[in-house]
């Protein structure tokens, strides 16, 4: 995770940190104002053909070969019901698969009220709203993808080198710089200059807004 501190106008980022569980994230003290998650908050009752509303639309923004990193968020039934590990091999992508457990841990601990803290977010809208509304031209996980986004960062965000030279284990540069960009799009909510999509959301069967932010 990488946070910031305000002074003015300005967010600085502080030391990133690793957390083992959303929980500890919640349970952080002091607690932080804004939390801008990049993993699903929201869990459509049963399986949905191309996702919720919120996904479909940000592929539109993004267009291709962009749009293929919004990925839709498994059903709740699905957490909620059987074995993780024999669901986890039954029609899901390879990383819905891999984040199952990470979902089902995140549907358990998110209730409407934390929306007043706690929004979903996406690297790849955040990069196109760092970009002045332009996408990303490359992949993430290839060295132009990385270098693209480490010098939009640098050149949008003082102070992130740091960020971005700092060694914690099982973090890549790519997750490094996924995180800082959202660290901007944290700063634009809580400065409410954010976009929502969509702007009228729905909400799942728990009450949590189904939306993204950027």
């Amino acid at each position: 995770m990488v946070g910031a501190r305000l002074q003015g106008i300005t967010a600085f980022p502080t030391e990133p940190e690793v957390f083992a569980t959303f929980a500890e994230i919640l349970d952080y003290r002091p607690s932080f104002d804004v939390l801008a998650v990049h993993c699903h908050l929201s869990f459509p009752a049963e399986e949905t053909p191309g996702g919720r509303t919120c996904d479909k639309l940000a592929r539109e923004l993004l267009g291709w070969p962009r749009s293929g990193a919004i990925t839709s968020p498994p059903s709740r039934r699905l957490l909620t019901t059987g074995d993780l590990d024999q669901r986890a091999r039954k029609g899901l992508s390879p990383i819905s698969a891999q984040m199952l457990r990470r979902y089902a841990e995140v549907a358990e601990e998110m209730q409407p009220y934390r929306q007043r803290q706690v929004f979903e977010v996406h690297p790849e809208l955040s990069f196109y709203q760092l970009n002045d509304d332009v996408p990303m031209q490359h992949a993430k996980e290839t060295p132009e993808g990385v270098d693209e986004r480490r010098r939009l960062v640098v050149a949008r965000i003082p102070g992130i080198d740091a960020v971005l030279e700092a060694k914690l284990p099982g973090v890549e540069l790519r997750h490094m710089l996924d995180a800082s960009a959202d660290m901007v799009t944290a700063r634009r909510i809580s400065a409410r200059a954010v976009d929502r999509l969509p702007e009228d959301p729905e909400w799942d069967g728990a009450g949590v807004r189904m939306e993204l932010l950027r």
